[in-house]
């Protein structure tokens, strides 16, 4: 009965009640990012709090809004400290957009990063071990970490949560960060709270709430989200991640954490595995490339952490291609067509190592039957100057096609915000996209363009504008066939 139960309670999704994060009711991936309706104005926010109260600019400077609907704490400047139950399997993706620096999540100055990989728990089934962590496309320099508990010295007392979930059971997300003290609880007392309490596990899970009378909490949309608590050098610790409960801020219905400290080594060897640790060495590499044989190339990748300087080294180059081993700069002109995986790793001097991986497709010359561009590329929310993604076609001859093929993957929660062009080399704009399709998600579109009066080589442009405010995406590729 406790796995099912749990399961059920979990399908909620969870959030920082009002207290702001009432007992969790979420453990299966937490629902999608809030929209406009669903957001709640700082108005309203006082009588609807369940014991919370809203977080000021800069007061919980780690603190990140994950767009599936969760939160999360900047581990790593590349890496977001979340559930297990917000994410899905280990493995690459860049479906996630990280949200840091701000309290109002509609704030022009907010920072956002896609992911680009998640790593869940090992043996991650809906009980315990309710932690992930998220890999950046890069990395947010500017954010402060959140240091992680080792050990359980900071089991007692209060602890703070905060988030944008529900301020009440069943409200919806908030634009506002709100903020709340929850007093810690033992094992055996959340224990005999009965129900999916009674299955409890010790050591994995820690309880914190308002016993006697509930009324604070976390609730849906906080799940992932940290519970801290300063120790005695007055810094902020990570001792909990949200993780589930039953309803919000009810009595004797607590919120659950997963216990850092118990996961902290586990947590600390995955961060490494991934790239780099706290103390370690984060790289972040130059993302995934699309060049034509015989067309020179300059790759640049970038470290941090450890101690400087670093030696670097890349395995899986193409032929005619190096790194530079101080640098970390690729360059040289491609010799051989194909697909490579390529790792470059920084070593610092202390001998601790950072790694990043990426694709890098060589298109033969004078094969002009296609070109893809696999690079993710964020699309700023309103932004109306448009980002662009390039494909360089060479060695071919002639004009393109009457009937020439651009392949259209976009990744968006709100395709109706989007244009979409092709920019030919010669400048020329074809209206591939322009805010059709409501509030559906993302663009995976074959569109049929005459491009019969435009010559086949040179740099093609894929331009995407977002027009309207709120919703957020990246061009994930495209595929120019002429």
């Amino acid at each position: 009965m406790r796995n099912s139960l749990r399961t059920a309670l979990r399908a909620g999704a969870v959030a920082l009640a009002g207290a702001m994060i009432a007992a969790v009711s979420a453990a299966v991936p937490a629902q999608a990012a809030p929209t406009g309706p669903g957001l709640v104005d700082p108005g309203q926010i006082g009588p609807q709090v369940v014991g919370g109260t809203p977080a000021a600019q800069g007061e919980f400077p780690w603190m990140v809004r994950l767009s599936m609907g969760c939160g999360g704490a900047m581990y790593t400047p590349s890496l977001v400290l979340t559930a297990a139950h917000c994410v899905g399997a280990t493995g690459n993706n860049t479906s996630i957009t990280a949200t840091w620096g701000v309290v109002d999540l509609q704030d022009p100055t907010r920072t956002t990063r896609t992911s680009n990989y998640v790593y869940r728990a090992p043996g991650y089934n809906g009980d315990g071990k309710d932690w992930a962590l998220i890999r950046l496309s890069s990395p947010i320099t500017a954010a402060p970490l959140l240091k992680i508990a080792t050990d359980t010295s900071l089991h007692s007392g209060s602890f703070a949560v905060m988030g944008w979930g529900a301020a009440v059971q069943g409200g919806g997300q908030q634009r506002y960060m709100l903020k709340a003290t929850v007093p810690f609880i033992t094992d055996t007392q959340c224990q005999s709270a009965g129900g999916s309490y009674a299955g409890l596990i010790f050591n994995e899970e820690i309880c914190a709430g308002n016993w006697a009378s509930g009324g604070v909490d976390t609730c849906q949309g906080d799940s992932g989200g940290p519970m801290v608590k300063r120790n005695a050098a007055n810094e902020w610790i990570q001792v909990g991640i949200v993780s589930w409960g039953i309803g919000c801020a009810q009595a004797q219905k607590p919120g659950v954490y997963s216990e850092v400290r118990y996961f902290s080594t586990d947590i600390y060897n995955a961060a490494v595995s991934l790239g780099g640790a706290p103390g370690g060495v984060s790289v972040t590499g130059p993302g995934n490339q699309s060049t034509v044989v015989g067309t020179a190339v300059t790759l640049n990748s970038t470290a941090s952490g450890g101690t400087a300087p670093y030696s670097w080294s890349a395995s899986g180059l193409p032929a005619g291609t190096s790194i530079n081993s101080s640098t970390g700069q690729i360059t040289g002109t491609p010799s051989t067509a194909g697909t490579y995986s390529v790792t470059v790793t920084a070593t610092d001097s202390a001998s601790k190592t950072g790694t990043a991986s990426f694709s890098w497709t060589v298109n033969p010359v004078g094969s002009c039957a296609a070109a893809t561009n696999g690079t993710d590329v964020s699309i700023p929310d309103n932004n109306t100057t448009g980002v662009y993604s390039n494909i360089t076609i060479a060695g071919c001859t002639g004009n393109a096609s009457s009937t020439a093929k651009v392949e259209v993957h976009i990744v968006h929660t709100y395709k109706g915000d989007l244009i979409v062009d092709l920019v030919a080399p010669d400048g020329s704009v074809y209206n591939l996209h322009n805010r059709t399709g409501s509030s559906t998600d993302n663009i995976d579109t074959i569109y049929t363009v005459n491009l019969s009066t435009e010559v086949k080589n040179g740099t093609w442009r894929l331009r995407a504008r977002d027009a309207a405010s709120i919703d957020t995406g990246y061009i994930n590729s495209w595929t120019l066939t002429l």
